[in-house]
């Protein structure tokens, strides 16, 4: 095969290379309203067909577009794979793969900031990380900012300004308690006025709702029925630390929860130190996903839960590799 297979990128983060198994599936309705994405790899105008760079993907009501990440046994980025070393089912049912890209795409990217008073320590290293993340910018990407304590509040709408938004989340203070839930939802309908198709949440926080009206239920169903990765990094004191209380005990599953429905991943940090480079990795993850298209065979628009699995038919010689996928999306209704 062309072209080297694993990539290990050299960087003062020692494991940027990483990237997550993230799998974005664009529901129908949604893709009507992307009448056509660009995708600088390949593209499938009929079954079969495979078009080369430079040209325009076209985007129908009927294709599922889905993103995804292969990591190797040290977690490091496998780039370089072909659209048949890909297998994706659709609840157990083998789909024909249309379309195929690996390349980078612009992305709206909400960051979700905790600002509660459990985050006096933590704080200061946790806005570096979020202005590590938006350092990954590319200029086509939009951005908007979620500020969160015992109330979710819209600090910024979209914007491509990075200065704009870093400037607005130095100057924010903690204080109160945590509605982590509220911050979530707000974040997810924010999106929905979003430009691109490629669409992701990231979460920093030390987890642990305690003041959301919303209920933990109610977010799960949302995520999955959006079309946006949601990723988080949780900064968590010690398992065996006194003081934590029971929200605290629970933020790291219900972080994991919510992100893995969606394809994205939570990453738990003890050491403040390192989220600068996690909050890096995540930037490069979402730059470097493999893009796998298919017209789902079960034509029902019946509103029902539908489960996909990507699977790999890895190259020889390579050793075992990990695949991060959505679970599955809602089907459309009548």
């Amino acid at each position: 095969m062309k072209g080297s297979l694993i990539a290990t990128r050299a960087s003062c983060v020692p494991f940027i290379s990483l990237l997550l198994f993230g799998i974005v599936l664009w529901n129908l309705p949604e893709l009507a309203a992307a009448q056509s994405l660009v995708r600088d790899d390949v593209k499938h105008d009929s079954p079969g067909q495979v078009i080369k760079h430079g040209q325009t993907l076209h985007v129908d009501v009927d294709l599922a577009l889905v993103n995804v990440t292969v990591t190797d046994p040290h977690d490091r980025l496998v780039t370089g794979l072909e659209p048949d070393n890909f297998r994706i089912f659709e609840n157990n049912v083998e789909q024909e793969i249309q379309y195929f890209s690996s390349e980078d795409v612009p992305i709206s990217i909400g960051v979700i900031f905790d600002l509660s008073g459990s985050m006096r320590n933590k704080v200061g290293r946790s806005k570096e990380a979020a202005l590590q993340f938006l350092k990954t910018a590319n200029p086509q990407d939009e951005f908007f900012l979620v500020g969160f304590n015992e109330h979710a509040e819209l600090v910024s709408t979209f914007t491509n300004s990075v200065e704009d938004l870093q400037s607005r989340l130095l100057s924010s203070s903690v204080k109160g308690r945590t509605a982590l839930l509220d911050a979530i939802y707000l974040g997810l309908s924010e999106m929905r006025e979003a430009r691109n198709a490629k669409r992701a949440l990231l979460i920093i926080s030390d987890g642990g709702d305690n003041h959301s009206r919303y209920h933990e239920n109610d977010i799960k169903r949302l995520v999955r029925e959006a079309d946006t990765q949601l990723y988080s990094v949780g900064i968590f004191d010690p398992l065996d630390y006194r003081d934590r209380t029971p929200e605290e005990l629970h933020g790291p599953s219900l972080l994991s929860e919510v992100t893995e429905l969606t394809g994205g991943r939570a990453f738990d940090v003890e050491n403040v130190n390192e989220l600068p480079d996690i909050a890096a990795k995540i930037g490069a993850e979402l730059r470097n996903q493999y893009i796998l298209g298919y017209r789902p065979s079960n034509k029902s628009h019946d509103a029902r839960w539908r489960k996909i699995k990507v699977k790999l038919r890895a190259p020889k010689g390579l050793p075992p590799l990990s695949v991060y996928a959505k679970t599955g999306y809602y089907a459309p209704s009548l």
